[in-house]
């Protein structure tokens, strides 16, 4: 007769489903944590090196580049994440990335500073966790999922959450409005 509803009931099936694929995915450390982007958005990895800083961006974009004749910016994913600036050292890389920009056709290759890269690895479908919405350190929309590796879990990021580009570029305009100075007179 009465019939007991929950809040479990009520919850879109896909409240709790990791938005990651099986696939292959890049490893690297950045800050002691271990993360992945899919293979498939990765383009390239260089040594870190010959940055040139451009005033009036937000922190996390540390430069450009000059990757064959494309300028190419930089960004620090640890600064990103508001974690402070990531510090250079002998395994510090960039990996260039692929990121779509919120018109369909259009894609900018950015480069991420990371820590070191690790390895390619294969994780199965099996292996992958919903991301939690808490205790990771970074916003959670940046995460599409927590993979099982080795007894570890490894954060699978969100690349075109984690650098959009329109997301990024109006950050660089609030920066530019902070940066102006009021006029005299």
């Amino acid at each position: 007769m009465n019939t007991l509803v929950t809040t479990q009931d009520k919850l879109p099936a896909t409240q709790n489903k990791s938005t990651a694929l099986a696939g292959q995915y890049l490893t690297f450390t950045l800050g002691g944590e271990l993360y992945a982007l899919g293979i498939l958005s990765s383009k390239e990895i260089i040594d870190y090196g010959n940055l040139t800083e451009v005033p009036m961006m937000p922190a996390f974009v540390r430069g450009v580049i000059n990757l064959r004749g494309s300028v190419v910016p930089v960004v620090d994913l640890q600064a990103r994440f508001g974690k402070g600036a990531t510090p250079v050292v002998k395994r510090t890389g960039i990996v260039i990335v692929e990121a779509a920009g919120d018109d369909e056709d259009s894609s900018q290759d950015l480069g991420i500073i990371v820590d070191a890269v690790n390895e390619v690895v294969e994780i199965s479908q099996e292996d992958i966790e919903p991301a939690p919405s808490f205790g990771t350190g970074i916003r959670p929309d940046f995460i599409s999922g927590m993979a099982k590796r080795n007894g570890r879990f490894v954060i699978l990021l969100n690349v075109s959450k984690v650098l959009s580009v329109d997301e990024m570029a109006a950050l660089s305009t609030v920066g530019h409005e902070r940066g102006a100075l009021p006029e005299s007179g």
